[in-house]
């Protein structure tokens, strides 16, 4: 079973590098709506203290998001043979989602 019919091929990566810099761009493009949404939301009915908080939140963890996702589209880009995302990037990226998502209920819980 060891001869040369069980040989693993090389890996060919194809697109694969591509779908993922088109799939990160689509998740920049989802929090950029949710940003202009929450501040369209902070200013729908009146200013209060707590939707303008909420949505300099939901902004800042944007700009994050937008700079993780930008990094990661630059070394997919460039590097021929595409590693995992650094551990500590990753969870950043995580946590300015979750971020976004709370300061985006607590806007929408507010109005």
């Amino acid at each position: 079973m060891g001869g040369p019919a069980a040989r693993v091929p090389e890996r060919d990566p194809g697109l694969q590098p591509e779908r993922t810099r088109l799939a990160w761009r689509r998740t920049t493009l989802s929090g950029t709506v949710v940003a202009v949404l929450a501040g369209k939301t902070a200013l729908a009915g009146g200013v209060s203290a707590a939707g303008v908080v909420a949505c300099l939140v939901c902004c800042g963890c944007w700009l994050g998001f937008l700079r993780i996702a930008h990094r990661r589209i630059r070394w997919l880009a460039a590097a021929t043979a595409p590693g995992a995302m650094v551990p500590r990037y990753a969870g950043a990226a995580v946590l300015c989602t979750v971020v976004m998502a709370v300061s985006g209920a607590a806007l929408v819980l507010q109005g």
